[in-house]
């Protein structure tokens, strides 16, 4: 297997870092913070065979557990967070987000995942990891380093329409007090403008959901009547529709469908793959500083 991503354009948006074997995201932006410990897997640095191949981070999909539960163990050390300490929840595209707590860690790892019908994440209590997964759809991170909060949000074309950007930044300021001016967002690896077509009732309700003015911007039609969407654009819309600046959004320029040797890709495997994993928490211990001037 490569070791090395393609990037839409300079690589400049994450760090491409490795730890006994393991091959993870970190982005800069949030890194300077020095608040949270963060990453975004790829398929580099697990044990599961086949399809699952090899940082398999789904117990749903068919895995043995045995490897799945490594495959934690090994992500979580290499990000720097406990597997015991991580929060899942019940993704079901939809625009739902949920407040966790310390008692909360371990919900869909070390028991049964209790989080129905739920797509983002926040906390303000340090040592909780929200964790989320992939295979396409978008990843939102959030930092709020004044309030001390973050939040972590499963964005597919449902949840965009749905603006669970949006969503989680309203949360946040419900249950911190959190500014948008003052929080720090990144948009994560997923599906690209250029592999991701689509059909006519998909954009209708993009169409519902954002202005006229817009539309240009996120998707084009074909001559085959599909069209090409952009949600790494549309999710960016969101996020400075919430308010946070733009020089505080670091998005995207790396592809799952395009990185499917070294990322799992629905589209690129017709289904037949494993689940990428988002990770988040506020550190326990840490040198901090406000980023925000």
């Amino acid at each position: 297997m490569k070791r090395k991503l393609n990037y839409h354009t300079g690589s400049y948006v994450f760090r491409e870092q490795e730890k006994d074997g393991v091959l993870f995201l970190t982005y800069p932006l949030l890194e300077q913070t020095k608040m949270v410990a963060h990453g975004f897997s790829t398929r580099v640095g697990g044990v599961s065979h086949g399809m699952f191949g090899t940082m398999n981070l789904s117990f749903a999909r068919g895995d043995d557990e045995a490897a799945v539960r490594e495959n934690f163990r090994r992500i979580g050390a290499a990000i720097g967070v406990s597997p015991e300490n991580m929060v899942f929840s019940k993704q079901t595209h939809t625009a739902n987000v949920r407040e966790v707590f310390k008692k909360d860690c371990g919900n869909g790892f070390l028991r049964e995942n209790t989080f129905e019908e739920t797509d983002g994440l926040v906390t303000n209590e340090p040592g909780v990891c929200l964790t989320t997964f992939y295979a396409d759809c978008v990843p939102l991170y959030f930092v709020d380093p004044v309030k001390r909060a973050i939040g972590l949000a499963h964005s597919g074309w449902r949840g965009t329409v749905g603006k669970i950007g949006k969503v989680t930044v309203e949360k946040m300021m419900e249950c911190y007090g959190s500014d948008p001016e003052n929080m720090i967002a990144a948009i994560g690896p997923s599906i690209c403008r250029s592999c991701y077509e689509v059909s006519e009732d998909v954009i209708e309700q993009f169409r519902e959901n954002f202005q006229q003015e817009l539309w240009g911007e996120l998707f084009y039609r074909k001559s085959n009547g599909k069209y090409q969407l952009d949600l790494w654009k549309a999710n960016e819309m969101l996020l400075k529709e919430a308010g946070i600046h733009r020089n505080h959004i670091a998005v995207t320029n790396v592809c799952t469908c395009c990185n499917s040797e070294l990322l799992f890709s629905h589209r690129a495997s017709c289904g037949k793959r494993g689940n990428l994993g988002a990770f988040l928490a506020i550190k326990e211990n840490g040198d901090e500083r406000n980023f925000i001037k």
